[in-house]
């Protein structure tokens, strides 16, 4: 059987409801990787607190993290960032918003936020990734590869409304969850990433499998050859996304079972 690039998203996809990889999909991502089939994990998440779960798997993944501002190749180089323009970054930065909004910037090398928010690090208590609080006012502009600002859904409109309205179309901006407003630069998301690596990998979009539940898979889904939307994927999908399938839920490893049945492990 001729290779294949199996890409995924992470949260809502292919990782439980307690964020953490079940032993099938672990096997069954191995027992591709070792059929000679490429696997890539692609997440909203830092490149850093991603590394867990592909140390987990223990196969040769691709990663492109922070909703695509950046790719690592399996041996951990750098393959591709782009980041948000610093004065696009300053000015959303500086950008009025409720004091129940948290502001993150994700760098290249670190998660940072303008307060505490220890409800966040949930998300994280299978890799030990974490925050640095610093004050807005000494947040750098320079290097950041997606602004996050994780609030209620009506805060968050407005702010959207507002960034789109400032930098029209030099910044893409999506959701990752109801609660979490993600801006990355202009042409940044996991679509254009995977069109990337597809090419470095000298693979069609035909022979790619792609995985994902939120508005930030919209483009990766669109490009794949076999799209598939998670059972508990955000309802919005099935119209931006009418040749996509709907498959399992994400807490029965529904990635996994599929994946199974379609290469006949």
């Amino acid at each position: 059987m001729s290779a294949h690039l199996i890409v995924s998203d992470l949260d809502g996809t292919l990782l439980g409801a307690d964020h953490a990889l079940a032993d099938d999909t672990v096997a069954t991502l191995r027992a591709l990787a070792a059929r000679g089939h490429h696997i890539a994990l692609a997440s909203g998440r830092h490149y850093r607190d991603i590394l867990a779960f592909r140390d987990r798997l223990g196969v040769d993944a691709h990663i492109i993290s922070t909703n695509g501002a950046y790719t690592h190749a399996p041996d951990d180089s750098l393959l591709e960032a782009r980041h948000v323009p610093a004065e696009l970054a300053r000015e959303l930065i500086d950008l009025p918003r409720p004091d129940a909004v948290r502001l993150n910037l994700y760098h290249d090398d670190e998660w940072v936020i303008d307060a505490e928010a220890p409800t966040l690090l949930a998300l994280h208590a299978h890799t030990g990734f974490g925050y640095r609080v610093v004050a807005p006012e000494r947040l750098a502009a320079e290097g950041v590869g997606k602004v996050l600002y994780i609030g209620e859904p009506g805060h968050l409109a407005e702010l959207e409304g507002e960034v789109r309205r400032r930098a029209g179309e030099r910044l893409h901006v999506t959701y990752s969850m109801g609660n979490s407003l993600e801006i990355m630069a202009e042409g940044v998301n996991k679509g254009t990433a995977l069109t990337a690596l597809l090419g470095r990998l000298d693979l069609p979009a035909e022979r790619c499998l792609a995985f994902g539940d939120n508005l930030n898979d919209t483009e990766m889904l669109a490009l794949a050859g076999e799209a598939h939307i998670m059972a508990n994927g955000h309802p919005e999908l099935d119209a931006r996304l009418p040749g996509a399938r709907r498959i399992g839920h994400h807490d029965e490893a529904a990635v996994a079972r599929h994946l199974a049945e379609r290469f006949a492990l």
